[in-house]
Protein backbone atom coordinates (compact mmCIF):
# COMPACT_ATOMS: atom_id res chain seq x y z
CA UNK A 1 0.00 0.00 0.00
CA UNK A 2 1.30 3.52 -1.03
CA UNK A 3 1.66 5.95 1.95
CA UNK A 4 -0.43 8.59 0.58
CA UNK A 5 -3.17 5.49 0.90
CA UNK A 6 -2.73 4.72 4.45
CA UNK A 7 -5.25 6.26 6.97
CA UNK A 8 -3.10 8.28 8.42
CA UNK A 9 -4.41 8.75 12.04
CA UNK A 10 -2.59 7.63 14.90
CA UNK A 11 -5.45 8.62 17.29
CA UNK A 12 -5.17 10.00 20.79
CA UNK A 13 -3.20 8.21 23.24
CA UNK A 14 -5.60 5.64 25.49
CA UNK A 15 -4.50 7.60 28.60
CA UNK A 16 -6.28 10.46 27.46
CA UNK A 17 -3.75 12.93 28.61
CA UNK A 18 -2.19 16.07 26.06
CA UNK A 19 1.42 15.36 24.79
CA UNK A 20 4.03 17.59 26.49
CA UNK A 21 5.65 19.93 24.30
CA UNK A 22 8.61 21.64 25.14
CA UNK A 23 10.70 23.94 23.07
CA UNK A 24 14.45 24.12 24.05
CA UNK A 25 16.11 27.83 23.74
CA UNK A 26 19.74 27.78 22.34
CA UNK A 27 21.37 24.89 20.42
CA UNK A 28 21.59 21.83 22.08
CA UNK A 29 24.61 19.41 21.19
CA UNK A 30 23.60 16.57 19.69
CA UNK A 31 25.09 14.02 22.52
CA UNK A 32 22.76 15.91 25.37
CA UNK A 33 19.58 15.53 23.18
CA UNK A 34 20.32 11.76 22.68
CA UNK A 35 20.62 11.12 26.02
CA UNK A 36 17.53 13.11 26.91
CA UNK A 37 15.51 11.17 24.70
CA UNK A 38 16.79 8.17 25.63
CA UNK A 39 16.06 8.80 29.70
CA UNK A 40 12.53 10.55 27.76
CA UNK A 41 11.55 7.16 25.82
CA UNK A 42 12.14 4.74 28.83
CA UNK A 43 9.83 7.19 30.84
CA UNK A 44 7.24 7.22 28.23
CA UNK A 45 7.59 2.83 27.87
CA UNK A 46 6.50 2.82 31.78
CA UNK A 47 3.85 4.94 31.58
CA UNK A 48 4.82 8.53 31.65
CA UNK A 49 2.83 11.18 28.96
CA UNK A 50 4.19 11.44 26.07
CA UNK A 51 6.75 14.54 24.67
CA UNK A 52 7.09 16.15 21.49
CA UNK A 53 10.83 18.02 22.20
CA UNK A 54 11.84 21.50 19.44
CA UNK A 55 15.44 22.53 19.63
CA UNK A 56 18.12 23.50 17.42
CA UNK A 57 21.54 21.86 17.01
CA UNK A 58 25.32 23.82 16.05
CA UNK A 59 26.48 22.56 12.93
CA UNK A 60 26.72 18.77 12.93
CA UNK A 61 26.25 15.52 10.49
CA UNK A 62 24.15 12.54 11.60
CA UNK A 63 24.54 8.94 9.72
CA UNK A 64 21.26 6.70 9.82
CA UNK A 65 21.17 2.97 10.08
CA UNK A 66 21.45 3.00 5.74
CA UNK A 67 24.28 5.67 5.30
CA UNK A 68 26.43 5.03 2.79
CA UNK A 69 30.37 6.59 3.67
CA UNK A 70 30.75 8.06 0.39
CA UNK A 71 27.90 10.28 0.89
CA UNK A 72 30.01 12.00 3.62
CA UNK A 73 31.74 14.34 0.85
CA UNK A 74 33.27 16.85 3.48
CA UNK A 75 33.98 14.50 6.58
CA UNK A 76 36.01 17.26 8.66
CA UNK A 77 33.69 20.00 7.94
CA UNK A 78 31.50 19.49 11.03
CA UNK A 79 31.14 17.26 13.85
CA UNK A 80 29.76 13.22 12.63
CA UNK A 81 27.21 11.21 14.60
CA UNK A 82 26.40 7.88 14.31
CA UNK A 83 22.95 7.37 15.39
CA UNK A 84 20.50 4.65 15.50
CA UNK A 85 17.11 6.16 13.49
CA UNK A 86 16.44 5.39 9.79
CA UNK A 87 17.73 6.92 7.03
CA UNK A 88 20.96 7.96 5.80
CA UNK A 89 23.46 11.22 6.21
CA UNK A 90 21.51 14.49 7.20
CA UNK A 91 22.57 17.51 8.29
CA UNK A 92 21.34 19.70 11.37
CA UNK A 93 22.21 23.26 12.47
CA UNK A 94 21.03 26.92 13.42
CA UNK A 95 18.03 27.76 11.67
CA UNK A 96 16.67 24.18 11.47
CA UNK A 97 13.59 23.22 13.80
CA UNK A 98 14.34 19.71 14.98
CA UNK A 99 11.11 18.00 16.67
CA UNK A 100 11.78 14.98 18.58
CA UNK A 101 8.22 13.05 18.64
CA UNK A 102 8.29 10.28 21.51
CA UNK A 103 5.21 8.76 21.01
CA UNK A 104 3.61 5.40 22.69
CA UNK A 105 2.09 3.70 19.51
CA UNK A 106 1.03 0.90 21.40
CA UNK A 107 -1.50 3.66 23.33
CA UNK A 108 -2.54 4.89 19.90
CA UNK A 109 -1.93 2.28 16.53
CA UNK A 110 1.28 0.27 16.46
CA UNK A 111 1.78 0.90 12.58
CA UNK A 112 5.05 2.25 11.72
CA UNK A 113 4.16 3.31 8.07
CA UNK A 114 1.36 4.97 9.13
CA UNK A 115 3.19 6.97 11.75
CA UNK A 116 5.56 7.83 9.27
CA UNK A 117 2.62 8.88 7.11
CA UNK A 118 1.17 11.09 10.50
CA UNK A 119 4.77 12.76 10.38
CA UNK A 120 4.54 13.67 6.14
CA UNK A 121 1.33 15.01 7.09
CA UNK A 122 2.04 17.61 9.60
CA UNK A 123 4.66 18.63 7.52
CA UNK A 124 2.47 19.09 4.91
CA UNK A 125 -0.39 20.41 7.15
CA UNK A 126 2.02 23.37 8.59
CA UNK A 127 3.05 24.07 4.86
CA UNK A 128 -0.01 24.78 3.77
CA UNK A 129 -0.80 26.84 6.91
CA UNK A 130 2.10 28.97 5.23
CA UNK A 131 0.87 29.37 1.29
CA UNK A 132 3.57 26.33 0.55
CA UNK A 133 2.66 22.92 -1.14
CA UNK A 134 4.67 20.21 0.45
CA UNK A 135 4.41 16.97 -1.29
CA UNK A 136 5.21 13.46 -0.12
CA UNK A 137 6.93 11.00 -2.88
CA UNK A 138 6.68 7.00 -2.52
CA UNK A 139 10.26 6.68 -3.56
CA UNK A 140 11.63 8.97 -1.28
CA UNK A 141 10.53 10.08 2.07
CA UNK A 142 10.38 13.12 3.63
CA UNK A 143 8.57 16.31 2.19
CA UNK A 144 9.57 17.83 -0.87
CA UNK A 145 8.39 21.77 -2.54
CA UNK A 146 8.38 21.93 -7.03
CA UNK A 147 11.01 24.61 -7.98
CA UNK A 148 9.02 25.54 -11.38
CA UNK A 149 11.61 28.63 -10.90
CA UNK A 150 14.76 26.43 -11.49
CA UNK A 151 16.10 24.43 -14.22
CA UNK A 152 13.91 21.42 -15.13
CA UNK A 153 14.76 17.73 -14.64
CA UNK A 154 16.25 16.26 -17.88
CA UNK A 155 12.90 14.58 -18.50
CA UNK A 156 11.40 18.29 -18.41
CA UNK A 157 9.44 17.50 -14.82
CA UNK A 158 9.88 20.31 -12.24
CA UNK A 159 12.96 20.06 -10.04
CA UNK A 160 12.13 19.27 -6.75
CA UNK A 161 13.95 20.41 -3.38
CA UNK A 162 13.48 18.62 0.30
CA UNK A 163 12.35 21.03 2.35
CA UNK A 164 12.13 18.52 5.47
CA UNK A 165 13.39 15.29 6.52
CA UNK A 166 12.09 12.60 8.51
CA UNK A 167 13.97 9.50 10.52
CA UNK A 168 12.50 7.47 13.23
CA UNK A 169 13.46 4.89 15.48
CA UNK A 170 11.35 2.82 18.16
CA UNK A 171 11.84 0.90 21.08
CA UNK A 172 8.89 -1.08 23.35
CA UNK A 173 7.26 0.53 20.95
CA UNK A 174 8.10 4.22 21.69
CA UNK A 175 9.22 6.28 19.10
CA UNK A 176 12.59 9.04 19.29
CA UNK A 177 14.19 11.10 16.73
CA UNK A 178 11.50 12.71 14.85
CA UNK A 179 11.58 15.42 11.75
CA UNK A 180 13.61 18.39 10.64
CA UNK A 181 12.26 21.22 8.98
CA UNK A 182 14.40 23.95 7.24
CA UNK A 183 13.42 27.31 8.43
CA UNK A 184 16.84 29.19 7.30
CA UNK A 185 19.48 27.51 7.67
CA UNK A 186 22.78 27.84 6.08
CA UNK A 187 21.73 25.64 2.49
CA UNK A 188 25.76 25.33 2.19
CA UNK A 189 26.05 23.02 5.25
CA UNK A 190 24.03 20.42 3.32
CA UNK A 191 26.74 20.49 0.70
CA UNK A 192 29.13 18.39 3.24
CA UNK A 193 27.30 15.07 2.72
CA UNK A 194 24.71 13.42 0.04
CA UNK A 195 21.14 14.26 1.82
CA UNK A 196 19.52 11.23 2.46
CA UNK A 197 21.66 9.16 -0.46
CA UNK A 198 19.76 11.49 -2.96
CA UNK A 199 22.15 13.55 -5.25
CA UNK A 200 19.72 14.75 -8.71
CA UNK A 201 17.65 17.17 -5.86
CA UNK A 202 18.25 19.91 -3.74
CA UNK A 203 17.63 21.41 -0.95
CA UNK A 204 15.07 23.95 0.23
CA UNK A 205 14.07 26.10 3.35
CA UNK A 206 10.94 28.53 3.76
CA UNK A 207 13.20 31.40 3.68
CA UNK A 208 15.02 30.33 0.73
CA UNK A 209 11.22 30.03 -0.87
CA UNK A 210 10.65 33.69 0.14
CA UNK A 211 8.48 33.36 3.17
CA UNK A 212 9.96 35.80 5.56
CA UNK A 213 9.05 33.91 9.06
CA UNK A 214 10.94 33.13 12.62
CA UNK A 215 11.27 30.08 14.03
CA UNK A 216 8.64 31.69 16.22
CA UNK A 217 6.12 31.59 13.77
CA UNK A 218 6.73 28.26 12.35
CA UNK A 219 6.50 26.55 16.33
CA UNK A 220 2.74 27.91 16.27
CA UNK A 221 1.83 26.31 12.91
CA UNK A 222 3.86 23.07 13.76
CA UNK A 223 1.90 22.84 17.27
CA UNK A 224 -1.44 23.49 15.30
CA UNK A 225 -0.87 21.22 13.00
CA UNK A 226 -0.03 18.22 15.13
CA UNK A 227 -2.47 18.34 17.00
CA UNK A 228 -4.86 17.93 14.33
CA UNK A 229 -2.99 14.53 13.43
CA UNK A 230 -1.97 13.67 17.05
CA UNK A 231 -4.58 14.91 19.78
CA UNK A 232 -4.10 17.79 22.61
CA UNK A 233 -0.87 19.00 23.61
CA UNK A 234 0.37 20.59 26.93
CA UNK A 235 3.27 23.42 26.99
CA UNK A 236 6.03 22.50 29.51
CA UNK A 237 9.09 24.67 30.97
CA UNK A 238 12.43 23.39 28.92
CA UNK A 239 15.13 21.71 30.61
CA UNK A 240 17.30 24.84 30.67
Amino acid sequence: MLRTEIRQSMFQAESGNPVRWRTEPGLVDYDEAVAVMEQEVARIADGADELVWLVEHPPLYTAGTSADPKDLVAPDRFPVFATGRGGEYTYHGPGQRVVYVMLDLKRRRQDVRAFVAALEDVIIRSLDAMNIRGERREDRVGVWVKRPDKQPMPDGSATEDKIAAIGIRLRKWVTFHGFSINVEPDLDHFSGIVPCGISQYGVTSLVDLGLPVTMDDVDIVLRQSFEQVFGPTAIEKPYS
